[in-house]
């Protein structure tokens, strides 16, 4: 259950990032309301995954597949495209996410 958890985590917490950027330094208030409930959310969700998930193991890939996620979209929604050196890093971070997941001993699945 852990992973499932884990899973409603990182979108909540992209969920909230993206907000965080359309909240237009907490101007907007759907978006800023969407972005406080977002981590709210996120947070008691990687709380849950602690209980079963290392933390060490649960933060690297909760952080990985959000920076992963949210440049992605952000390059969808708000057309800021990385350029080829930051997509190789982030390449390298998804390298790092499934080693973690397939190949660690400190992994339970």
């Amino acid at each position: 259950m852990g992973y499932w958890y884990l899973a409603i985590a990182i979108c909540a917490e992209v969920v909230a990032t993206l907000a965080l950027k359309a909240s237009d330094n907490f101007t907007h208030a759907t978006s800023s309301t969407l972005c406080v409930i977002g981590y709210v959310v996120a947070f008691y969700f990687l709380s849950l995954v602690l209980k079963t998930v290392p933390v060490g193991i649960a933060y690297a890939i909760w952080a990985g597949m959000g920076i992963v996620l949210i440049a992605v979209i952000s390059a969808v929604l708000y057309k800021q495209v990385p350029d080829l050196p930051a997509i190789i890093g982030m390449l390298f971070i998804l390298a790092g996410v499934v080693i973690i997941n397939v190949l660690s001993k400190t992994v339970s699945h």
